[in-house]
């Protein structure tokens, strides 16, 4: 097997740190698991298993570097229910913590019809928003919190997210050739900013060598062959 030489920059580093992390935290599994689109994933990854406060407190360390590291200008950020309420919050104190302090807000599923009442929870939104979540397979969370943020009289500005899979999006239960991100960044005109990709994955596979490690990036690269989307950023 060879693996390229290329070397690397600080965000391919941080993403090869990421998967080895969400590797050891067993958030990213190998195997056959069923995708909401009915397709057979050679891997999953599954952000509620980053379940306790040392691996939150790392998982917020990744997220802000690459939010820094993009360049992306944002006022506040926002977490949609239920997988990114504590992404928000944990990114927003990781965010001050490296010299970025900004309000968080988040959305309920079910309006409250008691004391402060609503669905919103948090800071007021207003300005430039930055939605945190953990990926987007069909971009219905995003396109939620878009109608929220706009509601409220805010601007739905970026988005940010763990991984990027880098995969057809469905629409109508048929394949179509954009992936969720591609649909956000070039139909909406937000940014996007993912710690890492599907590409970072195989990579990731590449080096781990062994047959297990070859079986593996056998299997997801035959994935992205069949499902996957140019990246043309």
């Amino acid at each position: 097997m060879v693996v390229s030489e290329k070397p690397m920059d600080g965000a391919d580093r941080l993403a090869q740190e990421f998967v080895q992390f969400a590797v050891d935290a067993g958030v990213l599994r190998f195997g056959e698991f069923k995708t909401k689109a009915g397709r057979m994933s050679p891997y999953f990854f599954n952000a509620g298993l980053f379940d306790d406060g040392a691996k939150m407190a790392r998982l917020s360390e990744f997220y802000a570097k690459a939010i820094l590291a993009s360049g992306m200008e944002f006022d506040m950020v926002f977490g949609p229910a239920y997988k990114g309420i504590p992404l928000a919050a944990t990114v927003a104190v990781e965010l001050a913590r490296q010299g970025k302090n900004v309000p968080f807000a988040y959305n309920r599923k079910e309006a409250k019809d008691h004391g402060e009442g609503g669905t919103l929870v948090g800071a007021p939104l207003k300005g430039r928003v930055l939605i945190i979540d953990d990926v987007m397979s069909a971009g219905t969370a995003a396109r939620e919190s878009i109608a929220i943020i706009k509601a409220a009289g805010a601007e739905p500005h970026a988005v940010a997210i763990a991984l990027d899979r880098q995969e057809m999006a469905t629409e109508n239960g048929q394949d179509v050739p954009h992936s969720a991100v591609q649909y956000v960044r070039n139909q909406l005109g937000m940014q996007v900013c993912a710690i890492a990709k599907l590409a970072d994955l195989l990579l990731y596979l590449e080096q781990q060598g062994g047959d297990a490690g070859r079986e593996h990036h056998e299997r997801v690269l035959a994935y992205r062959q069949r499902y996957g989307v140019e990246d043309k950023e």
